[in-house]
């Protein structure tokens, strides 16, 4: 299945449910609190969707719980100590933000894992990263790009309880949720169809023909009939021409047959909010392409477009390149398509057991420093094309790896055409692992200087060759004590003074007092002296 939309809260009066199985769907939003009064549940599956937030302490009340198998999704946050009991029943790999204690699988968790991001004022900036010659007035247009768009339509809708209705009503509700389990099943939902050499109907023009034929449930329907279509004919009122859009638009079957109607076996990887595959174009490039459902992107339009403006007129040489868009009215879904990092991301790196991965030599992590550092100080400059960016979620993660062993920042300016909830569940993610500037939990700002603290965290992180670090490794950056803080695989290759002069450069992008950082143009010019 496909399934979309919130796990509805009323599962949770099925209490005879001893299996519920929701895994490999595209479900988001949190886990409801209301599925710990499943009293007689053993196994819950909700892997491999795109849930955030945290792990409901009331699951731990469900005494017969055997397995909870969380996996694949951006879960953060302390694990409840009651799920300790299943050991190796609790399934929650590939959800960095989690932390726990008694989790074999877990890390400890730290200070940031219990701040409460959520009081604070988000994703404010200094900067003035507005998209020149564009206005913020509403737009109103109409369809384009295969009848494309990425709007907020409304959710699939959660079954209402009647107040009043009992012992029936559970059933009832129980039995259409059964019913859209199978229909979707059986109909292989409209937006997972696409176009092939037998003559089927790609999704956009597949959902305008079963809606023409009335042989859609109004439930299903209500998913592709309602929202706006930003990327219509109508741009008068924004200040700017859609020819320069037009440029990076991909229809829906050139997304469809490049990802062999998004196999299974092409995906890269999920997230809460998107999925990512593997697709290789006409022209045989291969490229990586990103589906955001639309209940994630931003809900006003001419914010959307705004956002999605900047995205395209984003060039470096150190930023994954934009190849084009298309958004999806009939699959409710946006697509990105960027050029394909062959080497994964930087993590991929870290961590490495003697002779169970590839090290980075000396050379490669210098030359990805550098490479990282003009990306970031090409965002923050402002240009003709662009105006000064701030990053707001620079990682190990984020930082792709190319043929050559470049590096490639990737999601640059991607929080402009993101809903803010869906920006916002990344933060704590990027707090428990060290990323977050510790000034944002006081002041709810982002300037370039919080983009600078993630930085020194990845130069220590490159030149130790671990993800998570430690105050050893800070004390050996200061005192020069090399031990503490190079990567042991390099077996002593490596420039004792280049190292002494990075790690004191990592120290002070992560000085506690954002004045006393040093801004991205100062870092680059002390990388060339040293390089």
């Amino acid at each position: 299945n496909q399934l979309t939309g919130n796990i509805p809260t009323e599962i949770g009066d099925l209490k005879g449910l001893s299996v519920l199985s929701l895994q490999r769907n595209r479900l988001d939003g949190k886990i409801p609190a209301s599925l710990g009064n499943l009293v007689m549940l053993r196994r819950l599956d909700l892997s491999y969707n795109r849930l955030f937030g945290e792990i409901p302490t009331t699951l731990a009340n469900i005494l017969q719980l055997e397995t909870l198998d969380v996996r694949n999704n951006t879960l953060y946050g302390n694990v409840p100590s009651g799920l300790k009991r299943l050991n190796g029943g609790f399934l929650g790999d590939n959800n960095r933000g989690l932390c726990g204690t008694g989790f074999p699988t877990l890390r400890i968790c730290s200070r940031f894992d219990n701040m409460n991001i959520n009081q604070l004022e988000p994703f404010q900036s200094d900067l003035n990263d507005s998209v020149p010659g564009v206005s913020s007035h509403r737009v109103h247009n109409q369809g384009h790009c295969n009848h494309t768009h990425c709007s907020n339509p409304l959710r699939f809708p959660k079954l209402p309880i009647i107040a009043g209705i009992i012992t029936v009503g559970f059933v009832f509700m129980f039995a259409v949720f059964l019913a859209i389990f199978h229909y979707r099943r059986k109909k292989q939902k409209i937006g997972n169809t696409c176009e092939s050499s037998d003559g089927r109907l790609s999704t956009d023009h597949q959902a305008k023909e079963l809606q023409r034929n009335g042989s859609v449930s109004p439930l299903v329907t209500l998913e592709y009939s309602y929202g706006w279509d930003p990327l219509g004919d109508g741009w008068d009122n924004i200040g700017f021409s859609k020819e320069h859009l037009d440029k990076f638009r991909f229809n829906l079957e050139e997304v469809e047959s490049a990802t062999r109607c998004f196999s299974e076996l092409n995906l890269l990887g999920k997230t809460n909010f998107s999925s990512v595959y593997k697709g290789v174009l006409r022209d045989g490039s291969v490229v990586a392409i990103r589906s955001i459902n639309v209940t994630s992107c931003k809900s006003e339009e001419a914010e959307f477009v705004k956002g999605l403006y900047l995205l395209t007129s984003l060039r470096h040489e150190n930023l994954v390149r934009l190849r084009g868009f298309c958004c999806s009215k009939g699959r409710g879904e946006c697509f990105l398509i960027y050029d394909f990092a062959s080497k994964g991301n930087l993590s991929k790196y870290l961590d490495v057991e003697d002779g169970g991965g590839p090290v980075l030599d000396w050379p490669t992590r210098i030359s990805i420093i550098n490479g990282i550092a003009t990306g970031i100080g090409y965002l923050h400059k402002s240009e003709v094309s662009k105006p000064p960016i701030v990053h707001r979620n620079i990682s190990v993660e984020k930082v792709l790896i190319d043929h050559q062993f470049s590096p490639l920042i990737a999601d640059s300016g991607l929080h402009k055409i993101l809903a803010d909830d869906i920006v916002y569940s990344a933060l704590k993610v990027s707090a428990a692992m060290g990323y977050l500037a510790p000034e944002y939990v006081t002041t709810g700002r982002f300037t370039e200087k919080t983009d600078i603290f993630a930085f020194g965290v990845i130069i220590l992180q490159i030149l130790s060759g671990k993800l998570q670090l430690t105050s050893s490794m800070r004390l050996g950056a200061e005192c020069s004590r090399f031990e503490d803080f190079v990567d042991a695989n390099l077996k002593g290759e490596f420039s004792e003074p280049m190292a002494a002069k990075l790690g004191e450069i990592a120290l002070r992008c992560t000085n506690q007092h954002p004045n006393d950082r040093p801004c991205m143009e100062t870092i680059i010019k002390e990388l060339n002296d040293i390089s």
